[in-house]
């Protein structure tokens, strides 16, 4: 029988080995592009926007999982969720939306203390049980993102871990030709300090500079090594404010993925289903649909009468979410009734007429107390009455 005996198996041309050979135990490290379940990032591709498309809010707003923070800012940012353009190479690659902010007109300039940036927080046992050997520097993490600006420069980010003592990897995009998708990406080794705990904290954020001012940033920030975490490197280096004082300049984001290994392997395209299970957890939203008599029935939630005066409503969330989850409904156009009973109420401040009890991951009952005149078991309904009825779920990190 014969035997081959290497180190490792590399392609013409490659610059990394396609397998590495352990010559003491005769194991072997293999780079995979067709791995399953590997991105760390939930919604890279930007499928889901449960919230809806396009919003001014400093927060969670539109894209699932990704929130936007602002401070100081003369004018609102606003964040939306847009259509990859045909031709292009993300598009050609399988990706049809991104993640874009637009930047309002900054007219007193680039103060000290002014910030946009988007990110991504990630539950720390997703790091601790990814396969990452976070704490040596011979195992690693993948990042990679399509990113494009309308202003031609270069911008900063950062990981950040959350546990322990709190380290910062701060990177540089490279200098971005404007309008034009550039691809990055960084190899981040692991190091001896860095802590994640076995839980559902926020463990490690992904976050991105559209501009941070020099209160946050320190050109003695070293940029693609960890280093203990401060309040004044956490936008890194000083940063070109050229995007930030350009009225209505945009700043694009698609195909964030974070994976164990030493190689950014391809793009996990994952089904819009799955990615709308994964944004469950950390968020779970009930919009009003669509009907020709303006009321709709809201059918995923048991509405009874479990008292003569008093209505339930049990919510059941279709995947467990992060913890339990805080709730917020539209104020003026949602009725909670009984069958066979005209007895309703017209939520005018919706969450000041509710007491919420045994609300967990699983889900939550709504209840309000001073109903009158009905039969114990007897079934009812939650129904929108306007189309700008909703209600909202939140467990986000």
């Amino acid at each position: 029988m014969s035997e081959i005996k290497v180190n490792s198996i590399k392609g013409v041309g490659a610059s990394a080995a396609a397998i590495t050979v352990n010559n003491t135990d005769g194991t072997c490290t293999a780079n995979l592009t067709n791995r399953t379940n590997k991105n760390l990032i939930i919604n890279g591709a930007m499928q889901v926007a449960q919230r809806g498309t396009s919003n001014t809010t400093n927060n969670y707003g539109t894209v699932d999982r990704f929130r936007i923070s602002y401070s100081n800012t003369d004018e609102d940012i606003t964040q939306s969720q847009i259509n990859v353009s045909s031709g292009t190479t993300p598009y050609t690659l399988g990706f049809r939306k991104a993640y874009k902010l637009t930047n309002g007109n900054q007219t007193s300039g680039a103060g000290a203390d002014d910030s946009v940036y988007l990110r991504q927080r990630i539950e720390a046992q997703n790091i601790a049980n990814s396969g990452w050997n976070y704490n040596s520097s011979s195992s690693f993490l993948s990042l990679q993102f399509w990113i494009k600006s309308s202003v031609a420069q270069d911008f900063n980010g950062h990981l950040r871990s959350r546990d322990g003592t709190e380290q910062i990897f701060p990177f540089q995009t490279g200098s971005l030709t404007a309008d034009t998708w550039t691809k990055v990406t960084k190899t981040i080794a692991g190091n001896s300090n860095l802590t994640f705990e076995n839980d559902n904290g926020n463990g490690l954020d992904f976050v991105l500079f559209g501009f941070r001012g020099t209160n946050s940033t320190d050109n003695s920030a070293t940029n693609d090594v960890w280093q203990a975490y401060s309040s004044g490197i956490f936008g890194g280096k000083d940063q070109t404010s050229t995007w930030y004082t350009t009225n209505d300049a945009t700043l694009e984001i698609t195909g964030v993925q974070l994976e164990v290994g030493s190689v950014a392997t391809d793009f996990e395209h994952r089904s819009f289903g799955q990615e709308l299970a994964l944004c469950q957890r950390y968020f779970f939203a009930i919009p009003y649909g669509s009907s020709s008599n303006n009321t709709q029935f809201i059918s995923s939630i048991d509405t009874f009468a479990k008292s003569a005066t008093e209505l339930r409503a049990q919510v059941h969330f279709p995947v467990p979410m992060r913890e339990a989850a805080s709730y917020t409904g539209s104020a003026t156009n949602i009725e909670f009734n009984t069958d066979n009973s005209s007895d309703y109420f017209n939520a005018n401040g919706f969450s000041n007429y509710l007491t919420i009890t045994g609300e967990n991951s699983y889900g939550m009952s709504l209840r309000k107390t001073d109903a009158v005149s009905m039969t114990t078991g007897q079934p009812g309904h939650l129904i929108f009455r306007a189309t700008g009825g909703f209600l909202q779920f939140s467990a986000e990190l």
